[in-house]
């Protein structure tokens, strides 16, 4: 008994090891035809009023991605999923049952999206010049409300399977097809070929992943009427408050930026499309581990669950923060060589700069914010602490970006998003405390600190070496490796320093 008690959890580890390394394999591939992306649409369209008009239409795909694939979705299905494998008749009766209805409450919600385009993006940015090219890239975005939903569902149900690769495939699935269409029609259409890439890219996703699926399906047999159990409609409902507050911050952004100078939404979206690339890549180990998550949750054990979480917040915190030191002091080299490119001007990329720099003082907050929703929703029971913490954060948002944008412009919606999503991070975790499990804050905070500390040391050691007389003039590349690797190597140094001192009491 001893010697099984053992195994298992080295045989947990070395599962969840591999499955996220196959799944940042696939997501960094995902990420990086991202970034091929933007950096052809910089390329080929600049950051002005077109770009703007598209941006507008891109809150779409940018809100229902997490609502209906990673966030909403995922936090709603998989413990749904986990507790149908241990019935008899597994999951293909909830998939029967649940499937059809879903795909066509969203094909109504697509069709109306699209009837109601032009007022949309009156209300989304009042402020915009042209609202005619915004209202074409809405209809043709609008059809990611159904593929997306359609997507997300099968995502959930692979996780809940412990099958992380077709889920995490599908973003290459989705650039590519965003990537196919601007080659294909970016001359006849313009800015329109990439909507027009954004709704191939959303039929896609659902392609990469139905093989993978259908073979799930096979090992159930089916049932009259599935028993998801009691709650799941309010955990939905919960889950989708939460998602939609948590995006609203984008909407507030795009709301006030609007009405400031043409390309303020563009260098807006340029920086969070590079700032956020460290918390995705932080949250693969907590998408990878959250179905475990909602078993331990679901068994009532407690420990298993502060032990989780305590893990993951150290984690996360230390890929986070050492992307924050990187990209605070690299953020104009990282800009330049990415953005500066064809029509995408210095100004411009000066201008992105400024704000990633400012927007990534929020990305450990923004990380903090998904890591302790997920380990209130793993119960699959309604709770609504996420939503309010992330309320109280998007009034903050709104509140000092209406106050600011007008004379500080873009850095201050930047400033303002950084300081409302850091606000609820930090209530949700007191909340989680009391509510989930005991997490030791001095603990926790100890090894959190530590990488705080070393994160700074790291960020002004990038900042000296780039503007050091002998790295000051080279090209942008050149103070890239340079400042990347005084980044690196001071950070990595303060981690095995702070590492000696005694350790510290388990709790």
């Amino acid at each position: 008994m001893t010697a099984t008690a053992g195994t298992r959890p080295a045989r947990d580890d070395t599962s969840i090891r591999r499955a996220t390394l196959l799944t940042a394999v696939l997501v960094g591939g995902g990420t990086a035809l991202g970034f091929l992306r933007d950096l052809v649409m910089a390329h080929r369209f600049g950051a002005g009023s077109g770009t703007d008009a598209f941006l507008v239409a891109w809150t779409i795909p940018e809100t229902v991605s997490p609502l209906l694939i990673e966030d909403a979705m995922a936090l709603v299905m998989v413990p749904v999923v986990t507790r149908m494998l241990r019935e008899p008749d597994g999951v293909r009766p909830l998939v029967l049952s649940l499937l059809p209805r879903l795909a066509a409450a969203l094909a109504a919600v697509t069709v109306a999206i699209a009837l109601a385009a032009p007022h949309l993006v009156g209300l989304l940015a009042p402020g915009l010049d042209e609202p005619g090219p915004a209202a074409r890239c809405v209809r043709l975005t609008a059809l990611t409300v159904l593929a997306f939903g359609v997507a997300g569902f099968m995502s959930a149900t692979l996780r809940a399977h412990h099958r992380f690769g077709p889920p995490a495939a599908i973003y290459l699935a989705y650039n590519a097809g965003i990537l196919t269409m601007i080659a294909a029609f970016a001359a006849p259409l313009g800015i329109t070929s990439a909507a027009l890439g954004v709704a191939c890219g959303g039929l896609l996703m659902i392609v990469v992943q139905a093989p993978a699926f259908l073979r799930c399906l096979r090992g159930s047999r089916p049932a009259a009427r599935p028993s998801v159990g009691d709650g799941v409609l309010g955990a939905a409902v919960a889950v989708v408050l939460y998602t939609l507050t948590r995006q609203s911050q984008v909407l507030v952004e795009r709301f006030l930026g609007s009405g400031l100078a043409a390309g303020s939404i563009s260098h807006l979206n340029y920086a969070q499309k590079v700032g956020q690339v460290p918390m995705v890549a932080s949250l693969l180990l907590v998408t990878v581990t959250f179905p475990r998550l909602a078993r331990a949750s679901a068994g009532g054990d407690r420990d298993q669950v502060r032990r989780r979480v305590e893990s993951d917040l150290v984690v996360v915190s230390g890929v986070v923060l050492y992307a924050t030191a990187a990209l605070v002091a690299l953020a104009p080299q990282v800009i330049e060589l990415l953005f500066q490119h064809g029509r995408f001007t210095a100004d411009d990329a000066d201008r992105t700069a400024l704000v990633l720099r400012v927007y990534m003082l929020g990305v450990w907050g923004q990380a903090m914010m998904g890591l302790s929703a997920r380990a209130f929703f793993a119960a699959s029971r309604p709770v609504w602490h996420p939503m309010l913490a992330m309320a109280g954060g998007l009034a903050v948002t709104a509140v000092l970006g209406a106050a600011l944008a007008g004379t500080v412009g873009t850095p201050a919606l930047a400033a303002a998003n950084a300081t409302g999503i850091t606000v609820a991070a930090l209530t949700l975790l007191v909340v989680l405390r009391k509510r989930v499990a005991p997490i030791s804050f001095r603990a926790v905070g100890r090894d959190v600190g530590t990488l705080f500390a070393a994160a700074c040391a790291a960020c002004l050691a990038g900042l000296a070496v780039t503007r050091g007389p002998a790295i000051a003039s080279a090209p942008p590349l050149v103070q890239l490796v340079a400042g990347g690797a005084a980044v690196t190597a001071v950070y990595a140094a303060a981690l095995v320093l702070g590492r000696r001192r005694p350790k510290r009491e388990t709790s």
